[in-house]
């Protein structure tokens, strides 16, 4: 299958490093000042771009954490129809700083990770005023993602905006048990901007 146009800006939005350092900057009560990682990775490429996804405070980048890996899809029945699917990993040290170090990524392969039951979205694809693409993730149902890691059981509300210029990140996590909101973007989206861009590592010819 060939990758859609518009899967294809998506992937380019999405390659790079970001910074919200001028949102945490005005609002720092709320807003921790991130620095967060979107690494291109040669898996499922038949129908994906998929990207290994890591952050860290900016005042501590040698301690990355919620390392993922994002599966950006076109859907079988519908090429031009796309959608988000969320992966963690088996053993989560052994990924850990690849945001950073991106070579430890070239030992990856689709049996370090599993998909998250539940935590797939799909994408709405808008056009700007200034004629550009922009894609959001959709939950009509307003749903958290729930799954389970050493057997404690976590859930996350999880979502995005992508525009040309910036990425809007939605992801929250939130108590089992009260559905309280407990981390993330409790005041509305953390707003990134690109300050590295990685669309040369991504795997398409």
């Amino acid at each position: 299958m060939s990758l859609s146009p518009e899967l294809l800006t998506l992937g380019q939005y999405f390659a790079g490093e970001f910074t919200n350092q001028q949102q945490a900057l005005a609002d720092p009560a709320w807003y921790v000042n991130l620095c967060l990682w979107h690494r291109p990775v040669p898996l499922f490429t038949h129908d994906s771009l998929t990207f290994y996804a890591e952050q860290a405070n900016v005042h501590k980048r040698h301690q990355p954490y919620r390392p993922r890996l994002l599966r950006l899809r076109q859907t079988q029945s519908t090429p031009l129809s796309l959608q988000v699917e969320y992966y963690q990993f088996h053993d989560i040290d052994w990924v850990k700083g690849a945001g950073q170090n991106p070579d430890i990524l070239t030992q990856l392969t689709p049996e370090n990770v599993k998909p998250l039951s539940g935590c797939t979205l799909p994408l709405e694809v808008r056009s700007t005023e200034s004629g550009e693409l922009s894609f959001h993730t959709l939950n009509p149902t307003r749903q958290p993602c729930s799954f389970n890691y050493q057997g404690n059981e976590y859930q996350v509300f999880l979502g995005f905006v992508a525009t040309a210029q910036n990425l809007q990140v939605y992801d929250k996590g939130i108590n089992p048990q009260t559905g309280q909101a407990l981390w993330g973007a409790l005041m509305g989206p953390y707003r990134f901007s690109k300050t590295q861009d990685f669309t040369a590592d991504l795997p398409i010819s």
